[in-house]
Order: C-alpha cells, then sequence, then structure tokens
C-alpha cells in the first residue's frame, strides 16, 4: 500500500510537469491561467472540507481537530515566510519573479506548498476506502496552474528550459515520497493520532490556498474568480 500511496502521489504532483510543458508550447493569457487557479482553489476547498475535517471530526473530537488545524497553519506559514526570506516570494508570478527571487527559493516553496497536498493522497488510503478521485483532481487541478505560472515566469526570468524541468520533475518525485510518509503515519497511528494528522494538513493546505493561490488567482481573474472557484467547489462535491 505505501507502493500505491507514493503512486497517486506522483499522479497527483504530475500536472507539475503536464503545466510547464503547456506553459513552454502555449502562450495561454494571464486571466485564462487565473481562471484555470480559482477552479483549483474551490476543488481543493471541498475536498479538504469532506475529505479531511469532516472524517477527522467524526473519529476525534472537536478540540483535537481545532489544535491541529492550527498547529498545520502556523506551520506552513512559518515555513512560507521562511522561503520568502530565501528568495522564493515570487514563484507563482506569471510576469516573472519578483526582485530577489532565486532559484533555490522557488524550489522550495513549491515543495512546501505540494508535500501537504500529497501526505494527504496517502493519509486517504489509509482509511481503506482507496484514493479519493474528488481528493485526485483537485489536486491535480491546483498544481497545474501553479506550473503554469511559475513556469512563465521562469523562463521570463532567463532561467533554462532544461533547469525549469528537472525542477518539477525533482518535485514530482519528493511528491511522491510525502504520499508514502503520509500513508505510513496514518496507518501505524490510533484513529485520535490519524484525525489530528489528517487536521495538521488540512490546516496546511488552507494556509496556503489563503496566502498564496486565492490572491494570485484574483490577480489574473479579477471577479470571475469567485464564480470559478465557486464551480470547482461544486465539482468536487
Amino acid at each position: 500500500m505505501i507502493a500505491e500511496a507514493a503512486f497517486w502521489g506522483l499522479i497527483g504532483a504530475s500536472a507539475l510537469v503536464v503545466g510547464a510543458e503547456v506553459a513552454f508550447a502555449f502562450n495561454l493569457s494571464k486571466k485564462t491561467i487565473g481562471l484555470i487557479m480559482a477552479f483549483g482553489v474551490g476543488a481543493l476547498i471541498s475536498s479538504i472540507s469532506f475529505e479531511l475535517v469532516v472524517p477527522s471530526l467524526e473519529s476525534a473530537g472537536t478540540a483535537r481537530v481545532s489544535l491541529g488545524l492550527l498547529i498545520g497553519a502556523l506551520t506552513f506559514f512559518v515555513g512560507d515566510m521562511l522561503i520568502d526570506r530565501m528568495g522564493g516570494k515570487g514563484r507563482k508570478d506569471s510576469d516573472g519573479p519578483e526582485e530577489g527571487s532565486s532559484g533555490l527559493g522557488i524550489v522550495l516553496g513549491t515543495i512546501l506548498d505540494g508535500i501537504p497536498e500529497s501526505a494527504v493522497l496517502g493519509m486517504s488510503l489509509a482509511t481503506g476506502d482507496g484514493v479519493s478521485v474528488a481528493l485526485l483532481s483537485a489536486i491535480w487541478v491546483s498544481n497545474f496552474p501553479e506550473a503554469l505560472g511559475a513556469t512563465v515566469g521562469m523562463e521570463k526570468s532567463g532561467t533554462p528550459r532544461r533547469s525549469i524541468r528537472l525542477m518539477w520533475w525533482g518535485i514530482v518525485l519528493v511528491s511522491g515520497l510525502s504520499a508514502a510518509l503520509g500513508y505510513a503515519i496514518v496507518s501505524i497511528s490510533s484513529d485520535k493520532t490519524g484525525a489530528f494528522v489528517q487536521a495538521f494538513a488540512a490546516g496546511a493546505l488552507l494556509t496556503m490556498i489563503a496566502d498564496e493561490m486565492a490572491p494570485e488567482a484574483y490577480s489574473r481573474a479579477a471577479a470571475a474568480a469567485g464564480l470559478a472557484t465557486t464551480l470547482g467547489f461544486i465539482l468536487a462535491v
């Protein structure tokens, strides 16, 4: 099952490679990228709610789940702040990474974004119900515009395509390992501990959405981002 979890983690993260290749081959408008990202925001929020938080509440008390959400949010917030200082602030900017952004910062920042998503896929397998199609789809859709925008930005800033491809493939591999780790942690834990871990991942993902994905989607698609977000939520439901 660990191998299966790693496989689904690779599938969910494969959107990073696909998004990069689409960015190389096509010149998608800023609004199109924003709409795709907003759709992913809605789908991911829906999956977090119904695939992570609700099952956690059924296995553990509100206090434990709330604590997991809070610690997950704080962990992502602190990690993201440190990576911004290392030069990863402009990693999703399709107009070119901001001044001061570095290749290492962009790589680390994208890994930070992807680890909770992949771990969640592994956790969903540990419940014994198989991988959640809604969650897998939401993660794939959320990864696609992220890679699309970041690839356009890095290429505009002069990063060679070979380096960009190697970066995305490396992150895909890390995502597969994260999914396997997520499965291992939940499968050997008690129901209450597993619920806490799921809540932790949910908190990290929600913070990532609010800090990065949603603002970026709105900056690109303006008011239409709200409608696209709702459509993504409806589809996942």
